[in-house]
């Protein structure tokens, strides 16, 4: 099977819950979860009677979970799980949208809101100073002010995130945490992936990552869930050098799938001012676009 569809096939998959359960067992070791620490296994991780035995279920059980034969997990069996594989909030939310999907629709999925930002959201951002941007379910940049295409202008004309981390080599000098940076970008796919099993753009991406970069394949097989909504960016911009900005990202109610995204400096700190210098250095030219955020399919959609 090619690597292409090893993905497509298993982006379709109507046992999300399963894969997710399987994944964090992997990823769990005997000494997380107190037990005795046997010597290397065949198959990292636990093994299935472990997880049940910790869970309070029969080994039964959790394999129809695994197999997804076992449809309606009580909370109760969930809450064991998230406890035994020691999931933080994020997953743990995660993981019970799994069990309790929402209505799906013909395709195999919830389709994502499309590609076109709401007015109001691109009225909102194109009067702020701090750089902000919508971005979409896949996290491409459906739009962006002033200040955002300033700091992010290394970008030229890519509107998609994830494939700049991962496909051009100045993200890697641009995110000083290149690592940390692309496992938000990677998780972010992955619960996007699971909850809109019908996305067929989503899966093109997904492919044209794993066939271009081995890091994609590595982050993809850990299946971390979801992406980070508040991060620490460590920058290193072209026009002013070092910066540390806070990148928060809010749900956009009334526009699912799509997000409001911003970057802030800390009050007072050498950032501050950095980014200072480097939005104003932009000289704000009084052109007539300004202040009006440029949106995916104008030219030049993210650059200074």
């Amino acid at each position: 099977m090619s690597q292409p569809s090893k993905y497509l096939s298993e982006m379709q998959s109507i046992n999300p819950l399963g894969e997710f359960i399987r994944a964090r067992r992997g990823a769990t070791s005997p000494t997380q979860v107190g037990l005795p620490d046997g010597g290397p296994r065949r198959i990292p991780g636990l093994r299935r009677h472990e997880v049940a035995m910790l869970a309070g279920v029969s080994e039964g059980y959790y394999a129809r979970l695994e197999q997804g034969r076992e449809k309606n997990p009580s909370d109760q069996v969930l809450n064991a799980l998230i406890r035994v594989f020691g999931l933080d909030a994020e997953a743990a939310e995660h993981l019970h949208t799994l069990a309790r999907p929402r209505v799906r629709a013909a395709d195999g999925g919830p389709t994502p809101r499309g590609d076109r930002p709401a007015a109001h959201l691109v009225h909102l951002i194109s009067s702020w100073n701090t750089p902000a941007l919508v971005l979409g379910p896949r996290f491409d940049i459906l739009a962006a002010n002033d200040a955002a295409k300033v700091l992010l202008g290394v970008m030229g004309t890519e509107t998609s995130l994830p494939r700049f981390v991962f496909l051009n080599p100045v993200a890697r000098r641009f995110y000083r945490d290149w690592e940390q940076i692309a496992r938000t970008y990677v998780a972010g796919l992955r619960a996007a992936a699971s909850l809109h099993t019908g996305d067929e753009t989503l899966y093109r991406l997904v492919a044209q990552l794993s066939a271009s970069d081995a890091d994609f394949d590595r982050l993809w097989a850990k299946y971390d869930v979801p992406a980070r909504a508040h991060q620490t960016n460590r920058l290193l911009h072209p026009g002013v050098g070092e910066l540390t900005l806070i990148h928060q990202t809010f749900a956009v109610h009334g526009s699912p799938g799509h997000q409001l995204g911003t970057y802030q400096a800390a009050p007072g700190s050498p950032s501050e001012a950095a980014l200072r210098r480097l939005l104003g250095g932009a000289g704000r030219r009084g052109s007539a676009d300004e202040g009006r955020p440029v949106l995916v399919g104008e030219p030049g959609p993210v650059t200074a």
